[in-house]
């Protein structure tokens, strides 16, 4: 099952989970060191209203991980790998410059691995992510802009180039 879920990539994609939904702290992994560390506690009244990780194997432009975002109905736990489905994504601007985060959904959880396509989930589950983006760093004094939901083949196209630069990293 393993061998055939990392052939399918873009399609399925092995997400890291950096933080649980329901937690304010912003952890997240130190490469360096192989450990998930407390980068910050959001200063904002918000929560991740989502798990929040990486996609592993990829290299987006802000040199980190391509950032995913995992509908799944329980929350898991800092460090646990997840099968997911792209099914979109949010296009996004920071301090950092163009940031895209992948939205998957579990394959693991009957409630969500239906969904195939950004239509297919709550319209008001994409707002609340798009606020909680818009707002979580306001007390920060950062900035961010969300410019909007793209769909699933985009979400592709964003990881195969993120795959593309995770290997010509390695073959250095």
């Amino acid at each position: 099952m393993t061998a055939k879920h990392r052939a399918d990539f873009p399609g399925t994609v092995d997400i890291v989970v950096e933080i649980p939904r329901g937690s304010r702290n912003k952890y997240e992994y130190d490469e360096e060191t192989g450990v998930f560390r407390l980068d910050r506690i959001l200063s904002s009244a918000v929560f991740y209203n989502f798990d929040y990780g990486f996609i592993e194997e990829t290299r987006a432009a802000d040199g980190d991980h391509t950032d995913a975002l995992l509908i799944i109905d329980e929350p898991t736990f800092t460090g646990c790998h997840v099968w997911g489905r792209p099914i979109g994504g949010l296009e996004m601007s920071d301090e950092n410059g163009f940031d895209f985060k992948v939205l998957c959904v579990a394959l693991g959880d009957p409630h969500q691995a239906h969904i195939t396509r950004l239509a297919q989930v709550r319209p008001h589950r994409l707002v609340e992510i798009e606020h909680f983006f818009q707002t979580y760093k306001l007390l920060e004094k950062k900035t961010t802009e969300v410019l909007g939901w793209r769909e699933r083949d985009r979400a592709l196209e964003v990881l195969r180039e993120d795959r593309a630069t995770w290997g010509r990293e390695q073959a250095r």
